[in-house]
């Protein structure tokens, strides 16, 4: 960590502006006594879009960044740019905090820690026999790897993208304990027999409106969850609440997963509960999520 309590970071991805990472680091630095800029280098505003990728990545690393946040659609196309990976990035193929030092870009991955953090904490009691899991990408891979971890029996992965799907699934496989790992062939007829369901596309977003459920396949002893969180509250968890379902926001996630990343960036440990309770502060004030 550099000698001054100074420490410059961001976040890359799509559709970012009501990020409330850069709150939840400027002010977990402030209580720690740390002058943190948290700056959102947002895909929609620059020239090129995803494939700026490589370049925001060198002007990070050029202009001092202790280190980046690294969202959709990136969390994988990121990792060709990189020069290595913590061994969870690289059981999951995916990456949301790069950490810059000694001359090295350092992938890491704390989002499969920032849900299973959230799952223990809101959802200690969720069966995981059989769980539904709804986009292959980065989020769904740490999710994936994530209930792998808790001791889910068998993940049942549904994504448009079939290749991705299987890839997901293959790779998974290498560190599955006792895991099954299958491809949904019908998410009506999977949800049907499953115990819970996790949304990790970015269907629910504002950038992307909609549900991946349809109301109808939800009933009262189906666990669902939603990694998205802003909004808070998704259309999915809004109609699975109305049909008295247990159900997991994206808050617990992205704060535990920002913790994570926070004492990557800073070497510092931050407090996660306090992180939390601001976050939720910044919710119940009206602030956009």
């Amino acid at each position: 960590m550099p000698s001054s309590n100074r420490l410059r970071t961001g976040l890359i991805g799509a559709a970012i502006q009501a990020s409330k990472s850069p709150a939840m680091h400027v002010e977990e630095g402030r209580e720690l006594g740390l002058d943190i800029s948290y700056e959102l280098l947002d895909l929609d505003f620059v020239a090129g879009h995803e494939d700026a990728l490589p370049r925001l990545l060198d002007m990070a690393e050029r202009e001092g960044f202790a280190g980046l946040n690294i969202t959709h659609p990136c969390k994988q196309s990121v990792i060709q740019h990189l020069t290595r990976l913590s061994p969870d990035a690289e059981a999951l193929g995916a990456v949301n905090t790069v950490v810059f030092r000694d001359g090295e870009r350092l992938g890491h991955n704390t989002d499969w820690t920032g849900f299973a953090q959230s799952m223990a904490q809101s959802l200690p009691n969720a069966k995981l026999d059989q769980v539904l899991l709804l986009g292959a990408g980065g989020a769904g891979a740490a999710v994936a790897y994530a209930l792998i971890r808790s001791g889910a029996g068998h993940i049942i992965i549904h994504d448009i993208d079939a290749a991705r799907r299987d890839e997901l699934i293959a790779r998974l496989a290498q560190s599955r304990a006792n895991t099954k790992l299958s491809a949904s062939g019908n998410v009506a007829a999977d949800l049907a027999t499953c115990d819970g369901s996790v949304n990790c596309t970015p269907m629910g977003m504002r950038k992307y409106p909609g549900t991946p459920i349809p109301e109808k396949l939800l009933r009262e002893n189906l666990w669902v969850a939603d990694i998205v969180y802003f909004p808070l509250e998704t259309e999915l968890l809004k109609a699975a609440r109305a049909r008295g379902c247990p159900t997991l926001d994206g808050g617990g996630m992205a704060v535990f997963q920002a913790a994570e990343a926070f004492r990557l960036f800073t070497r510092r440990t931050p407090d996660a509960a306090r992180m939390q309770r601001k976050f939720r502060d910044m919710v119940k004030l009206g602030a956009p999520v």
